[in-house]
């Protein structure tokens, strides 16, 4: 009888520890990545005050962390053979080794002046290869926090009535679409491929997450229309582009090249599906919660090996984003490229009866290369012009300055060619559910 009791008390005391766990880190886990605050002048998450106070106070420590990151990147491919695994692996090895050569001539200004271009070089390396840089690290800590403690199982059960039948995946990729949307597309990725890499995402479901949900943050949404004098629309424009790109994800997720991925799990993971819960959800979600919580590792070696995985993939991304960046800008600058892949979209703005056609077309094909560049082409274009250009631009999500060489560098199994049809169907869809949208509004 003692015996029994202990047991039970032993049982009891056990869960009363997972609960305050799973509350606690969950709330620490929110608080990072979902809640704006002021904080030196600047509203924005946990995680960006960090990274910016770690720019602001040690940028010569940045500097050199980066120059250790782009060297390592460049060098890791060859020396762990990664290179040799592929076609697509052997010129992302190259283009890494471009990367870290640009990224060094840049850092000790020796750039030639196309490279110093502010609007090229600079642009990059402040704008994208340091704060991803530094986020990428930083944020693998407080993502082990939000997801390795039960909160990913809750909220799962909780939202897959909606998010299996709509977007064809499971519920807890819920947890994706919000972190991307409050946080940045980095923070979407890194938990989108370290959730496959666990075993809890399939390569299909991972592709529609990684391609559908990776958007940029509410906070670039802001610069975006800021730049283009659409703040005072900032509500229907914030709406608007979550509408648009969610309802584009739940049709791509049907066409070619998603629909035929493989319903395969991540090769050496053990396969955790998400069971389909009928009712009683809330008591599930629960009980799933627990019992993530009561099988973790302790929290230091969790927070270790999301540490590991978060250099890991920051130096594989940095150089890649550096030189791919680089290479779309260098593009859109100095060649007529963009101008001639205008011409693909020409017909549907036609159609659409966009009041300036061609800008719209070549604004759009301008997203393949960087989020922010269509925004630049029509600042004095019409309120109708600079709003579809705005919301399509967001809900494109694909460009090559940053969102595509993570998702390759990534384990997702996602080639080059399928990447840019996605781009590709992703900007006629959104092109063609926004216009009617911008007409009704203005």
């Amino acid at each position: 009888m003692d015996y029994k009791q202990q047991a039970l008390r032993h049982d009891s005391s056990f869960r009363v520890s997972s609960i305050i766990k799973m509350v606690i880190c969950s709330l620490v886990g929110i608080f990072s990545f979902f809640i704006s605050f002021e904080w030196h002048g600047k509203n924005t998450i946990l995680i960006d005050h960090i990274v910016n106070y770690i720019r602001t106070e040690a940028p010569s420590l940045v500097t050199v962390y980066v120059v250790m990151m782009l060297v390592g990147g460049a060098i890791y491919p060859f020396i762990s053979y990664r290179w040799k695994k592929s076609s697509i692996d052997m010129l992302l090895s190259i283009f890494k080794v471009g990367g870290m050569v640009a990224g060094v001539l840049l850092i000790f200004n020796v750039a030639p002046a196309w490279l110093a271009n502010e609007n090229i070089g600079p642009y990059l390396m402040e704008k994208l290869i340091k704060p991803v840089g530094v986020l990428i690290p930083i944020g693998s800590l407080f993502l082990a926090i939000l997801v390795s403690f039960g909160l990913l199982e809750f909220i799962g059960v909780l939202t897959q009535r909606f998010m299996q039948p709509i977007f064809k995946t499971p519920g807890r990729s819920a947890v994706d679409a919000v972190a991307s949307f409050v946080g940045s597309y980095s923070v979407g990725l890194l938990l989108t491929n370290r959730v496959y890499m666990e075993g809890r995402y399939t390569a299909k479901e991972a592709a529609i997450i990684a391609t559908g949900f990776s958007t940029v943050s509410a906070t670039f949404m802001v610069v975006i229309a800021s730049t283009l004098d659409i703040m005072p629309h900032w509500n229907t424009f914030f709406w608007v582009s979550l509408v648009v790109t969610f309802l584009v994800t739940a049709i791509t997720a049907r066409m070619y090249p998603l629909r035929s991925m493989k319903d395969e799990y991540f090769a050496g993971s053990t396969p955790m599906p998400e069971k389909i819960v009928m009712q009683k959800r809330f008591k599930e979600a629960w009980r799933q919660a627990m019992v993530a919580v009561e099988h973790n590792p302790p929290l230091a070696k969790i927070l270790w090996m999301n540490l590991k995985d978060g250099l890991v993939m920051a130096m594989a991304v940095m150089p890649s984003i550096l030189s791919i960046g680089l290479l779309g800008l260098v593009l859109a600058t100095y060649t007529p490229v963009f101008d001639w892949l205008a011409y693909i979209f020409v017909p549907f703005t036609y159609v659409l009866q966009v009041p300036e056609p061609f800008l719209t077309a070549k604004a759009l094909s301008l997203s393949l290369a960087e989020v922010f560049l269509p925004a630049l082409v029509v600042t004095q274009a019409t309120l109708i012009t600079k709003f579809i250009v705005s919301v399509v631009s967001i809900s494109s999500i694909l460009f090559f300055s940053a969102v595509i060489p993570l998702i390759l560098s990534s384990e997702i199994p996602l080639t080059l060619r399928e990447i840019l049809l996605i781009w590709f169907e992703r900007v006629v869809l959104s092109l063609i559910i926004v216009t009617p949208i911008a007409f009704l509004l203005f």
